[in-house]
This record gives C-alpha cells, structure tokens and sequence, in this order.
C-alpha cells in the first residue's frame, strides 16, 4: 500500500525559536501559512501543548512544531518529545493519507507494527513510533489538515515554480539515514511493501529508492565514521529533503544573493549548509533520476 505525502514535521525545544523558523521559511522558500495552531486562554483549557504554523512550500506542508501551553512544563509527553527530537539534523516524521483508517490500521497490524492512538483521536489518525521506521515517526491520518490549500479545487502550486526565484516543481524525495540497505530493504521494500526503484548515486553514499507514493524514499548507508553513518546510529531518521527545480543555477544563484552558504554542485544538486538552514539538510537539484515520479503531490488521489 503506497500513501500520499500529507506533512513533514520537525521540533523546535521553544516556542521562542519558532517566529524565526517560520520566517526562515517565508523569507528563502516563500513558504505561505495555511494554518496556525496557537495556544489562547480557550485552547489551553482544552489541553492544547504546542504551538505550530502549517507552511505550505509548494505543494508539501512543513510544519515546524514547538511546545507552548501545558506542553511547556517537563513532564507533558507531548513537550518532552518535541525537546527530545529538537537536534540539528533531527526531524520528528512523515504524514501520509490513507482514504480508510481501518484499513490502514489493519494493513499495519498485519505487517507487525504496533500503533498508537492519542485519546480523542481514535477516528482521525494513529501513529507508528519512530523506533518502529528506522528512526521516522510515521502518523496515517485519514483527516485534511486545517487551512490545507490541496483540496481545493482552484488552487496550484505553481506560484513557486513560475515567480519564487527558487523554481521549485515539487518534493522530489525524502532521504533516511540507514545502518544497512539490508535494514532498509528489509523495512522499505518487504515490510512496508515500497516497490524498490533505480537509485541515483550520491557522493559519500549508498542508495536503494523506495517508491512510497507520490514522493520517494532514498535510504542512505554512509561508510564508517562517515556524518551519514553517524547520523544513523546517533540521530536516526529523516537525513534529508530533496525538492526539484526548474533551474538550478538560478536557484542557487538567488540563495547566495542572500548570504547563504551552499553545500555541494551548484549544477547538479546542492543544499544549504544545515548551520544556515535550522539545522536541516535540504537538496536542489533540476534532475529527475530515471524511474522516478515528477515531482508533485497525489494527495486529492489517496
């Protein structure tokens, strides 16, 4: 069972630190609010312990997550996950769809997977604990995520393509770090039944690409004492996005125009240096490796 992409997730240790993520986001991506999740005197009665805007950057939702509310005093389960998970390098986990949420719940079940439901949430989505997916939360929700501009029918993300000076067509893959592609195709490929697809080669890396819907997942093993290899016995999970452009050189040449460093072939594919970059590793690149999708969210498709 192969499920659109519906967010990407990370933590923040703060919610002090969250006004200048989000405006990393707006200021370099053109990233466009399509909700905010806010702690107000009634919220806070209702339990609410985070705070979070969903950042639309083309047609992939980033939501930035910090504690706020209850979740601020130690001891919240919420809040000390969010502080847990706040590293450089470190994100909290994918979102997919699924049309029907017991079936998806069986689907998992039958594969060995335990799953979690917070009370109240029972008929809008469950988890799968990130010590279950190589270090990556998994959360199938069956809901629309509030504010989200992809189901509406007029809406299109080629704002970000045709004027942003980024030229961004779509999430091309989301790369996790892995001690072994047998550990990968094992989990990937047999478990979650990801049909195994051609892989590019990446500097300092091996690859093995997984087709999980309308993205791909590129499971990375680095070579010993590698920050590959080190991220995936210390960090574990999401290692990297990777977002295709229209133009690479352009896109480059706009991120250094604002004093960005930039990290690998300007050419082929580059990031900005994660110290610059909220500590997240982020891919451009204009190529389309053979036998993957163009770039572009399924999500109204589940």
């Amino acid at each position: 069972m192969r499920f659109p992409l519906v967010h990407i997730s990370w933590a923040l240790a703060d919610n002090a630190l969250r006004p200048a993520c989000d405006a990393f986001l707006e200021g370099v991506f053109g990233a466009q609010r399509a909700s905010e999740i806010l702690v107000t005197p009634e919220t806070e009665a209702l339990g609410l312990d985070r705070e979070e805007s969903l950042m639309m950057v083309g047609d992939t939702m980033l939501i930035p997550i910090a504690p706020a509310g209850r979740g601020a005093m130690e001891g919240n389960p919420l809040g000390d996950m969010l502080r847990r998970s706040a590293m450089p390098m470190r994100w909290i986990g994918l979102a997919l769809k699924a049309t029907d949420l017991a079936a998806a719940d069986a689907w998992f079940a039958a594969r060995g997977f335990r799953r979690h439901y917070d009370p109240g949430m029972e008929a809008h989505y469950f988890l799968v604990p990130r010590g279950q997916a190589m270090g990556m939360r998994l959360e199938i929700v069956a809901q629309d995520m509030p504010g989200d501009p992809r189901r509406d029918a007029g809406w299109s993300p080629a704002w970000w393509r045709d004027a942003h000076p980024l030229g961004i067509e779509g999430l091309q893959a989301v790369g996790v770090s892995a001690p072994s592609l047998q550990d990968a195709r094992a989990l990937f490929a047999e478990k979650l039944e990801w049909p195994e697809i051609s892989a590019p080669a990446l500097p300092g890396a091996q690859v093995a690409a997984f087709a999980m819907g309308d993205s791909v997942l590129e499971a990375l093993e680095g070579v010993e004492g590698s920050p590959l290899a080190d991220h995936a016995r210390d960090v574990k999970g999401i290692y990297h996005l990777v977002y295709k452009v229209a133009d690479a050189a352009g896109a480059a040449t706009y991120l250094r125009s604002k004093g960005l460093p930039l990290i690998g072939d300007a050419e082929k594919r580059f990031a900005i240096h994660p110290d610059k970059a909220q500590g997240r590793l982020i891919w451009f690149t204009q190529v389309t490796p053979p036998g993957y999708p163009e770039a572009g969210s399924r999500l109204g498709k589940a």
